[in-house]
């Protein structure tokens, strides 16, 4: 499996097989290189838990599309701003909008009392097409009411706010951590249930220091890496 590991990454690497091709079926790739189904089968698994190759139920096995991304955590950490001023085509969608109970960590961070009602937005967040990140965030509903339909009218967290006199806004607070992912998170992000994710935890406030969002996202640790920027500017 390790020399059909090693070929497949060559022949990628040369242009044998471009970003999102998709590769020959196990059988296939078993005859072509001399090998068990067991030995090819191992081989793709690996490349897919290094972010090589996507295996996608159903679908079959491609060449990851995807370069690696870099994202800046800072006071004003926008994602447009981000990833969009490296070239890439930035895109979301959402998943669902809800009332829901508020969990401790969610109300303590908004200033609401734990049960209160709080509405939450799950988005998936995609980066030339493949996804990079899905997760929620929780807003007051009584301070912005309706702000799920207008973020996905108007296409970003930003501009929505502005529907509400909120021009500017910081970071006041984010913790992260890897795991491996979860197999409905790694289904999610299209990638190997053995490799990792980072888990986003992060408060917005106004520049006055009222609570404005908590958010909570996973992030896929092979398609986008962090660095932590202290300006303020």
């Amino acid at each position: 499996w390790r020399l059909v590991r090693d070929q497949l990454k060559q022949d990628i690497e040369a242009g044998v097989f471009q970003p999102g091709a998709k590769l020959p079926t196990e059988p296939e790739l078993a005859a072509q290189f001399g090998a068990g189904r067991h030995s090819v089968r191992r081989a793709v698994s690996e490349l897919s838990k290094e972010g090589t190759l996507s295996v996608e139920q159903g679908r079959g096995t491609f060449v990851e599309t995807a370069p690696l991304l870099e994202y800046e955590i800072g006071a004003r950490t926008r994602l447009s701003k981000n990833l969009g001023a490296q070239g890439v085509e930035m895109s979301s969608a959402l998943l669902s909008a809800q009332l829901v109970k508020s969990s401790e960590r969610v109300a303590q961070a908004l200033g609401m009392i734990p049960g209160a009602p709080v509405l939450e937005s799950r988005r998936i967040t995609y980066g030339n097409a493949v996804p990079i990140a899905f997760g929620a965030s929780y807003h007051d509903p009584e301070k912005f009411p309706d702000f799920a339909a207008r973020r996905d009218v108007l296409g970003s967290t930003t501009q929505a706010y502005k529907t509400y006199g909120i021009h500017d806004y910081l970071r006041a607070e984010t913790t992260l951590h890897s795991r491996l992912a979860r197999p409905e998170e790694a289904k999610m992000l299209k990638q190997h249930v053995d490799s990792p994710v980072v888990v986003i935890r992060a408060l917005d406030e106004t520049l006055e220091g009222t609570a404005l969002s908590y958010k909570e996202v996973i992030w896929s640790a092979l398609r986008v890496k962090f660095s932590m920027s202290t300006d303020r500017k």
